[in-house]
C-alpha cells in the first residue's frame, strides 16, 4: 500500500495533486482552512498555459472537461495609454495557446473529480511539527490533530507547513493592486466596457497601472496597481468604501475617464491586496517526509505563471510518488530537483516597470501580444 499522502490546502495545485494520485490509486486527505468550497471569492480569470497548467490538466485526464469551461474570446488584447490612446489592440483569433477560464469553475471541477470526503473542509492549520523519522503532527484551529508519514504544504502565501523545511518568508515588493468589479458592463458601464474590449485590458505607467479583464455573465474585473509602501496604503480607510475609491482615484488624475470609470464605478468596495514574494529562487535542502508546491514553495511577484505552476507542481508531485509507490522519499526528491530549476526561471520579486512614452517600452507591449498576455496580478 502506498504512503498516504497529507496534503494542507485545497487550491489549484493541492486538487490537481489529489486528482493525480487519485488516478493512481494512492490514498490522500486534503484539509482545506475555508468552511465550504463557496465559501469565498476564487479571483478571476486564468489563462491556462501551454507549457504548465494543460500538461497538469492532461495528467490529471481533465482536459476535455477544462475545455467546455473555457471562456470564448477572452485572449484578446488591448493595451493603452493613460490618456486613451490605445497602443495594442489584439482581437482573439482563435489561435492563442493560452485559453481565459474562471478560476473558481477551475476549482469545482477539480473538486468534482475527487472522491466524496477526499477535501476535509474548516480544517485550518495552526501548528505543524516534526516528529522524527519523517512523521509529522499537524495540529488543527479546532484543536484536532492528524500525524502523517508524507505532508504537502499547498497552503500559499503563509504556509504553516514551509517552516519545517525554510525559515524564508515573504517579502513586501513594493507594490498593491486594488481590486474593483463593474456588472452588467455593457448596459451599466458602457464606455468602460468598450474600452476593455472582449478581453484583457492593460494600461501601463511607471508606478501606477490599471489591468482589467472581461469575466463570464459581463462583468468587468480590474486589478488597479501602486507602486508605495504599505504605510501609505494603512492610511487609506478601505472601512469607507465611497472614501478608499476617491483617495485611490485620486492617483489617477489625468487618466481618460473611461479608465478611470474602472475605478469610480466599481458595484463594490474597493478590495486592497498587497503583493508579497519569497526571494527568488527559493529553495530548501530535502527533509524526510514533506515538500511544499505552489505559492508555498515560490511565491512570487505576479507574473500569469503562479496558478498553472502550481498545478503542474500538483500534477508532477502526485506522478513521481505514483512512480515510486515503495520509496516516497525517492519521490519528493525527484520532483524537487525538476521543480526548483523552473520555478527559479519565472520568479522575481519586483514587478517590471513599462512607461508607454517610451519607444523602447512599445516593444515590451509587443510581448504581451506575442505571448498572448500572461494574465493579470493574482494569477
Amino acid at each position: 500500500m502506498p504512503t498516504p499522502v497529507t496534503v494542507v490546502g485545497a487550491g489549484l495545485g493541492g486538487l490537481t495533486l489529489a486528482r493525480v494520485l487519485h488516478l493512481h490509486g494512492i490514498p490522500v486527505t486534503v484539509y482545506e482552512a475555508d468552511s465550504s468550497p463557496a465559501a469565498r471569492a476564487q479571483g478571476g480569470l486564468l489563462d491556462i498555459h501551454e507549457d504548465s497548467g494543460q500538461l497538469a490538466l492532461e495528467a490529471a485526464g481533465l482536459t476535455d472537461a477544462f475545455r467546455g469551461l473555457v471562456l470564448e474570446g477572452r485572449q484578446a488584447l488591448r493595451v493603452l495609454a493613460p490618456d486613451g490612446t490605445v497602443l495594442l489592440d489584439q482581437p482573439d483569433d482563435g489561435t492563442g495557446g493560452r485559453p481565459e477560464v474562471q478560476r473558481g469553475d477551475l476549482r469545482q471541477l477539480l473538486l468534482d473529480s475527487l472522491p466524496a470526503g477526499t477535501v476535509r473542509w474548516g480544517r485550518k492549520a495552526a501548528r505543524v511539527r516534526a516528529l522524527g523519522a519523517g512523521r509529522h503532527e499537524v495540529t488543527f484551529a479546532d484543536g484536532s490533530t492528524v500525524v502523517t508519514a508524507l505532508l504537502v504544504g499547498a497552503d500559499g502565501a503563509w504556509s504553516r507547513v514551509r517552516p519545517l523545511v525554510s525559515a524564508a518568508a515573504p517579502g513586501y515588493i513594493g507594490k498593491s493592486v486594488v481590486e474593483t468589479y463593474l456588472f452588467d458592463a455593457a448596459t451599466r458601464h458602457p464606455a468602460a466596457s468598450k474600452t476593455v474590449g472582449g478581453g484583457m485590458l492593460v494600461v501601463p505607467s511607471p508606478g501606477r497601472e490599471i489591468f482589467a479583464h472581461r469575466e463570464k455573465d459581463d462583468t468587468l474585473h480590474a486589478y488597479v496597481g501602486l507602486s508605495e509602501p504599505q504605510d501609505w496604503f494603512a492610511a487609506v480607510d478601505f472601512g469607507d468604501a465611497a472614501a478608499a475609491t476617491e483617495r485611490i482615484a485620486r492617483e489617477f488624475d489625468g487618466w481618460a475617464p473611461e479608465l478611470t470609470a474602472l475605478i469610480t464605478d466599481s458595484d463594490v468596495a474597493p478590495v486592497l491586496r498587497p503583493l508579497f514574494a519569497l526571494p527568488p529562487g527559493h529553495r530548501w535542502d530535502r527533509v524526510p517526509g514533506v515538500t511544499l508546491l505552489g505559492d508555498a514553495a515560490h511565491l512570487s511577484a505576479p507574473n500569469g505563471e503562479g496558478a498553472n505552476l502550481a498545478m503542474l507542481d500538483g500534477a508532477d508531485l502526485g506522478t513521481a510518488l505514483a512512480a515510486h509507490p515503495d520509496d516516497a522519499e525517492a519521490a519528493l526528491g525527484r520532483y524537487e530537483e525538476a521543480m526548483f530549476p523552473r520555478s527559479a526561471e519565472t520568479a522575481t520579486d519586483e514587478m517590471p516597470v513599462i512607461d508607454p512614452s517610451d519607444d523602447a517600452a512599445r516593444e515590451v507591449l509587443g510581448l504581451f501580444a506575442g505571448e498572448a498576455a500572461d494574465g493579470a496580478p493574482g494569477q
